[in-house]
């Protein structure tokens, strides 16, 4: 289970409940998220789904513990093309 927290607007806590429960915080910066999305979801949306994303791909106990949304693209450069398909 994924849960999305706003810390503030450019900051979220990740909560991955699984067989471990880990905690993640993430940042987005408001022109990252419109390049994926258009503004056509929220930056909660993004971040959860991009969690799943993720963890279709690694455990939660190997995702980073706090990083910045786009280095994402850095580990699996077909984040960006995926994420959104994922959320059209």
């Amino acid at each position: 289970m994924i849960t999305v927290e706003t810390i503030d607007e450019r900051t979220f806590k990740v909560t991955v409940t699984g067989r471990s429960t880990t905690i993640h915080t993430v940042t987005v910066d408001p022109s990252y998220h419109t390049k994926l999305t258009g503004g056509s979801v929220s930056a909660e949306k993004l971040v959860e789904k991009s969690f799943e994303f993720l963890l279709e791909r690694e455990s939660n106990t190997s995702i980073l513990r706090s990083f910045d949304l786009p280095v994402i693209g850095r580990y699996f450069p077909e984040y960006e093309t995926t994420i959104r398909e994922m959320l059209a």
